[in-house]
């Protein structure tokens, strides 16, 4: 069972080769590598730990950009990654060398016990958990004034709970996601996110889903800690332009301040509140000023969320219901129809979400003069059949479907009618990312 692997290409071939989700391991499984590890999270000083259904990334981006705008060195662990796995572990803004990545690629292979594995027993990490315990000695090793962590699903059972300590826990909005894993109702899924939270770390968390709101309220009251919610009364959009967003944001040590984000995504604007009342709630006012706020998070850069990858073409990783909602607010606003511009969509998704509830959304808007739907790679992509089944059914306005191949040849097919319209493409984080492999690789 064991192999031989010297090269980067082949760790990363090793990892992909096993199962990105399961329940065969325990957070005490984990923990209990990181002991074996030599406790690599216990030499990292200050952990911000974020969980939530959208935007767990986008605050991670807003958390580091204010960060290091102030002179802190940050690190940061994300999931998914869009093109290059290297993209999960940043320092300082850099990715993760190919180096470096196989050099604590071994380090957890070579502390496994291959004796038992080989005897059909003992402990082998899934995929996130090993990225997770390679982030962990990555860091450790950097030793950054504050490591982000985001979850990778869920909160409770997630690898990046078995940390030892934590300075602050981030909760971003919840929505239903993951149903198979996390529970039916908000309440359900709230309840793993809220997993996260320890006795003695405060906990920043969106205020605005009820349901939610009211079961991190009575966990931390277990945990006897302070909640810190941001809500929409929290911030007011001012005006945006092409390409960015402007809003007043009503903080709690430096007033009314003015930020612009360089984006199009109004949902962005809640996301950067929690950043900013995570910044409050840890420095309270001191070291972080309001000019390290507002200029870190208009530098900040996310991609994949309404992301320009060509004049006039947006990705957007919108992937669930909630992320659909939130997708379709932004594109309303766009003004394209003030400018007499047509819209176009190039959508794909992945079988195991609520896609039929996505489709339905985006017929519904009436926003689009076209569709354009493609199949993905991934294995996990929903079924051509039945999304054109899906797509035939519910057709309502005047827009017109056209069913593609793969990606790269829906991409063409979109870009070869654009003409003055503008172009959106959005449905899976993993659409986002063929794309952009795609473009990356030069082959259009």
């Amino acid at each position: 069972m064991r192999k031989s692997i010297d090269t980067f290409e082949a760790a990363v071939e090793y990892l992909y080769s096993m199962p990105r989700f399961t329940s065969k391991n325990t957070p005490e499984d984990t923990r209990a590598q990181l002991v074996r590890l030599g406790s690599p999270d216990r030499r990292i000083r200050q952990i911000i730990h974020v969980a939530g259904t959208n935007g767990k990334g986008s605050v991670c981006a807003y958390l580091r950009s204010i960060l290091e705008e102030a002179g802190f060195r940050t690190a940061v662990f994300t999931s998914p990654h869009l093109v290059d796995i290297r993209e999960r572990f940043a320092a300082d803004g850099r990715l993760i060398s190919r180096e470096e990545f196989l050099r604590c690629f071994l380090q957890v292979y070579d502390s496994l016990n291959w004796e038992e594995l080989e005897q059909g027993r003992g402990y082998h990490p899934t995929f996130f958990e090993y990225l997770f315990l390679m982030a962990m000695l990555y860091f450790a090793e950097l030793d950054p004034d504050y490591c982000i962590l985001e979850t990778g699903l869920g909160g409770r059972l997630d690898a990046t709970n078995a940390v030892s300590d934590k300075a602050l826990t981030v909760i971003t909005r919840i929505s239903r996601d993951h149903m198979e894993y996390l529970g039916e109702t908000v309440e359900e899924i709230a309840g793993e996110k809220a997993g996260i939270m320890r006795r003695g770390v405060p906990l920043v968390c969106c205020g605005d889903v009820p349901e939610a709101f009211a079961v991190f309220v009575e966990r931390a009251q277990d945990l006897q800690i302070r909640t810190y919610p941001v809500s929409k009364k929290d911030y007011s959009f001012l005006k945006n332009t092409n390409k960015t967003i402007d809003f007043s944001l009503h903080t709690r040590y430096y007033d009314y301040i003015g930020v612009t984000l360089h984006t199009l995504a109004r949902y962005q604007m809640e996301n950067a509140a929690l950043a900013v009342r995570a910044m409050e709630v840890l420095f309270r006012g001191e070291r972080i000023t309001a000019d390290h706020i507002q200029n870190g998070l208009a530098k900040c850069f996310w991609p994949g969320r309404m992301e320009e990858i060509l004049p006039e073409v947006f990705v957007d990783g919108a992937h669930n219901e909630d992320g659909i909602r939130a997708f379709l607010d932004t594109v309303r606003r766009d003004g394209c129809a003030a400018a007499g511009r047509g819209r176009m969509l190039l959508f794909s998704v992945v079988q195991d979400k609520d896609y039929k509830s996505m489709i339905r959304q985006v017929l519904d808007s009436e926003l689009f003069d076209r569709i354009f739907v493609a199949h993905m790679g991934t294995g996990r992509a929903a079924d051509p059949d039945s999304l054109r089944a899906l797509w035939d059914s519910g057709k309502c306005g005047n827009a017109e479907t056209v069913f593609c191949g793969d990606v790269p040849d829906a991409l063409r097919s979109v870009l070869a009618e654009q003409g003055k319209d503008r172009i959106y493409i959005a449905g899976s984080l993993y659409l986002v990312g063929e794309i952009k492999e795609f473009l990356w690789n030069d082959q259009f």
